[in-house]
């Protein structure tokens, strides 16, 4: 049962039970990333409802991600501590009463004060992530992780699950169906999960001691990566579906069914990330996600642009756009990269800080969701200042520009190319 674990080893009870623990963590996982990004189907009628303007619905989508963002560190270290077992049901537990309050919220302070409670689901990563590690061997933890990981599919659930509730019931029943699967995910969780002592931090390791490694730089690095994979990932998610339907005039159900060729693959192929990352190591899938990511961004970034041209027979217009179709591609193109570099992130922990998985994805962890937090306060900004939607990608674009330089000079660059080895150790004997 859940309490009794076999010691480590091989031996077929201890992958099933290594298995269990994958399976229904990354089960649990997709249901707390549904509620988390909840707010990106049933924010479009409250935003009609409270007649809020686009900075104002970016505060609101974003709410529950500021959360979910803070309690990664300690959540992290407790998982260290505590097990992942035991702490994962408490945040799922948690949770429950916040998510069934939603649907009761008529002012935009209740939504945003319930919304910081519900985020706590948020923090969910940050548990599973070590907690499932550590049941495989260090050469299968890439692919652990990924698998785990693809609970980001959740986004994608939302999208398909809220807009059906949301036609038929009205937005109020999303919360309260929410509330039920949550809890009933908490009784298969307890149910189906193991705990093993042998995973835990010794007790005589504080705190502090498990932030040092916060002055290695690397970490800082890290945490810029995964704020564009998975800071950029939720922020897009949570804004695509009120994207479509204002680029493109679109039906909520149609809206969210696009967007979920965007979330569905940034959720489901990071397992893939997982086995990319174990075979050819976290620093070339990186490399290729960001430059990949930097042309989508790129062509994202164009608005919707009418110029006219004067020639010799007079005036031409000429339209300038990506229509809903390649954008719909692009934005499919960019959830697959992103899922890879979630996962490929995550291979750069595992393989840095082996002893410190929990605290340092939890840091980790924290700078994504922060990222996921404060993008998409600034989509709407930028929204209400210039007009553009498309000024969202633009700035992601620029972001990704950051980690590219920042990458090039701390790894790239170093990185001796082919051959250059044999003519430093051979020099020429002319």
């Amino acid at each position: 049962m859940a309490h009794t674990t076999l010691p480590p080893g091989d031996s077929p009870q201890r992958t099933r039970q290594a298995w269990s623990v994958l399976i229904v963590s990354t089960f649990a996982f997709t249901v707390c990333f549904m509620v988390w990004m909840m707010f990106g189907v049933i924010g479009i009628p409250i935003k009609k409802m409270l007649n809020l303007n686009s900075t104002q619905f970016g505060l609101l989508m974003s709410m529950p991600v500021l959360t979910g963002s803070l309690v990664r560190v300690p959540l992290g270290i407790w998982t260290d501590k505590f097990g992942g077992r035991i702490v994962m049901a408490a945040v799922m537990a948690t949770t429950v009463p916040a998510i069934w309050l939603m649907s009761y919220a008529t002012e935009y302070w209740h939504f945003l004060t319930i919304g910081l409670f519900v985020g706590l689901a948020g923090g969910s990563f940050s548990v599973g992530t070590p907690y499932v590690a550590r049941w495989f061997p260090k050469h299968r933890q890439g692919t652990a992780m990924g698998v785990y990981g693809a609970g980001n599919s959740g986004a994608a659930v939302n999208k398909f699950v809220a807009p059906v509730l949301l036609v038929a019931f009205g937005w109020t029943m999303v919360p309260q169906v929410y509330a039920a699967i949550m809890l009933g995910t908490l009784v298969l969780f307890l149910l189906f999960s193991h705990s093993d002592p042998a995973h835990l931090v010794p007790s005589n390791v504080k705190f502090t001691d498990q932030l040092k490694a916060l002055k290695d730089p690397k970490v800082l690095k890290y945490c810029q990566y995964y704020s564009i994979v998975f800071g950029g990932y939720v922020a897009l998610s949570l804004w695509m579906v009120q994207y479509y339907v204002g680029e493109f005039g679109l039906d909520i159900r149609v809206a969210a069914l696009l967007a979920a060729c965007f979330s569905l693959p940034g959720g489901v192929l990071r397992a893939i990330g997982g086995m990319l990352s174990d075979k050819y190591g976290a620093h070339s899938v990186t490399w290729w996600v960001m430059w990949v990511s930097w042309i989508c961004l790129f062509l994202l970034s164009y608005p919707q642009t009418d110029f006219t041209i004067l020639t010799v027979n007079g005036a031409k217009t000429f339209h300038l756009g990506l229509n809903v179709y390649v954008f719909t591609g692009l934005m499919f193109l960019l959830g697959i990269c992103w899922a890879f570099g979630k996962a490929s992130v995550f291979k750069y922990i595992s393989d840095d800080y082996p002893k410190n998985i929990g605290a340092i994805s939890g840091i980790v962890g924290l700078a994504g969701g922060m990222g996921g937090f404060i993008l998409p306060i600034l989509f709407g900004a930028l929204m209400d200042l210039t007009g553009i939607r498309s000024s969202a990608f633009m700035l992601m674009y620029g972001v990704v520009w950051v980690s590219l330089i920042w990458m090039y000079f701390t790894e790239v660059r170093n990185t001796r190319l082919m051959g250059a080895q044999d003519a430093v150790a051979q020099p020429a004997t002319r």
